[in-house]
């Protein structure tokens, strides 16, 4: 059976046939509206969601705890999918079928796009001329030639937000993991591996849902791997060169085309690289001492390793941090040592530090803090080596996503998982795909010489 509120491919044919009627509306418009400014008493933000399945409904959940928003309506083709929304959603918004009429509606602020991803460019598309703010889940755009033409639109309307559901960026865990790689505490940044090991796709991902065909899906390429492919991109600190990988069906022969495991290698300029997994027969997470399981990322450097995970609304955002010694410290070490015999042996591949965990700016023991607070701080300290407490972020990264979103919309700010964010990520997932097929690396400058891009017709 389809994942509960999922899309069927009937459901999406039909949603398909909206966005053309709504492409030709939007091509004879001979002036676009005005940008949406927020309206609503106390500077409240009105937005829609767009897709009300399960990534929508979980938005919903989320926007509950959020100040500054309230939902004017909620849109989906299937009617079960619509019933879900209006009981999560602690506001009384219209329901709608077409998200034309939605777009139509001049109260409404924004958009949240969670539709199936086939139908982000369209509906993105016309949000924006309608003048909308916009909130699009990951992967922003399904084709090359969407990544040219969102570009060339967005670039258009630099006055409305154009934010992408990419939550690890509004992670502080995610945040203070970088700005320790530019401090240097990790060394030269050289390897990332992340994986993403989901076991339960053999009951949701399967026909009639849309995720399971090529039609209307990028698989897990997109739905998951996507997420991870960014924290490589942020983390490294730049775009990958070229993309190589193999993926294939062989386990759910029940008529899906997408790949039920796909493993991916990443090469990037200074000969970094990302190692990516994401299979769909077990969960484990050789993370974390095996404590948590499905996804997490590993961030390796020349003088040090993070662990980190996003978590989920049970299992919250962490990080650990292992410290590489230098080769001179480790000889150094080495020398004390009165060996028994006079044979060389190979240093390090005994037993391995424990990890330490991450911690914010705040929580570090400054010189202005007072006794009382340094006292207070070196305890929790203790408690943290001790493994006796953790450190928590004060909120969900969703729930920061959300509130940064309607921040950007009432302040011009520029969102952290901007249009370009959203596109270089969206590029590296249809290169990565295509690398799979075709069997052989995709460089991503082809992404240039595809679709329209800005290189095509000029020779390589």
């Amino acid at each position: 059976m389809p994942q509960k509120g999922d899309v069927t491919r009937r459901d999406a044919v039909k949603m398909a046939g909206a966005a053309a009627v709504a492409a030709a509306a939007a091509k004879r418009a001979k002036a676009a509206p005005g940008i949406q400014t927020v309206k609503a008493a106390n500077n409240v933000v009105n937005y829609a969601v767009i897709g009300t399945g399960g990534r929508g409904r979980y938005h919903l959940e989320h926007f509950n705890g959020v100040d500054g928003g309230k939902c004017l309506a909620v849109c989906d083709v299937e009617q079960t999918a619509l019933d879900a929304a209006l009981k999560a959603t602690k506001d009384k918004p219209q329901a709608y079928k077409d998200y034309r009429e939605v777009l139509a509606r001049k109260d409404i602020d924004a958009v949240v796009i969670a539709t199936p991803l086939y139908m982000h460019f369209p509906v993105t598309r016309d949000a924006l001329v309608a003048g909308k703010h916009v909130l699009c889940e990951k992967s922003l755009v399904f084709t090359a030639e969407e990544v040219h033409a969102l570009r060339k639109l967005a670039h258009e309307r630099p006055k409305q937000v154009l934010q992408v559901g990419l939550q690890r960026r509004y992670s502080r865990f995610y945040q203070t993991a970088r700005q320790m790689i530019e401090k240097g505490m990790l060394g030269k940044v050289t390897h990332v591996y992340a994986q993403w090991h989901r076991a339960s796709l053999g009951r949701t991902w399967v026909p009639p849902s849309w995720r399971a065909f090529r039609k209307f899906s990028g698989g897990l390429t997109a739905e998951l791997a996507s997420h991870q492919i960014d924290v490589a991109d942020w983390m490294i600190g730049s775009h990958p060169e070229f993309v190589t990988g193999v993926g294939s069906i062989d386990v759910y022969k029940d008529g899906r085309d997408v790949f039920d495991n796909i493993q991916l290698i990443f090469k990037y300029p200074g000969g970094e690289k990302l190692m990516y997994s994401s299979i769909s027969t077990n969960k484990h997470l050789a993370l974390f001492g095996s404590t948590r399981t499905e996804f997490g990322e590993m961030i390796m450097g020349t003088e040090g390793t993070i662990h980190i995970t996003v978590g989920t609304d049970n299992e919250p955002a962490t990080a650990l941090w292992f410290y590489e010694p230098s080769p001179k410290k480790a000889e150094a070490s080495k020398g004390k040592e009165k060996a028994a015999v006079a044979t060389p042996t190979l240093l390090g591949t005994g037993k391995g530090g424990k990890g330490l965990p991450v911690l914010f700016e705040s929580e570090m023991v400054k010189e202005s803090d007072s006794f009382f607070q340094k006292e207070l701080k070196y305890a929790k300290l203790w408690l943290y080596k001790k493994g006796v407490i953790v450190p928590e972020e004060e909120k969900n990264p969703v729930d920061v996503q959300l509130e940064s979103f309607l921040e950007c919309i009432r302040t011009g700010k520029r969102p952290l998982a901007d249009l370009e964010v959203g596109l270089a990520d969206s590029a590296n997932v249809i290169l990565a795909n295509l690398a799979m097929d075709d069997g052989r690396r995709y460089y991503m400058n082809e992404i240039d010489k595809m679709g329209g891009g800005p290189q095509t017709g000029k020779k390589g």
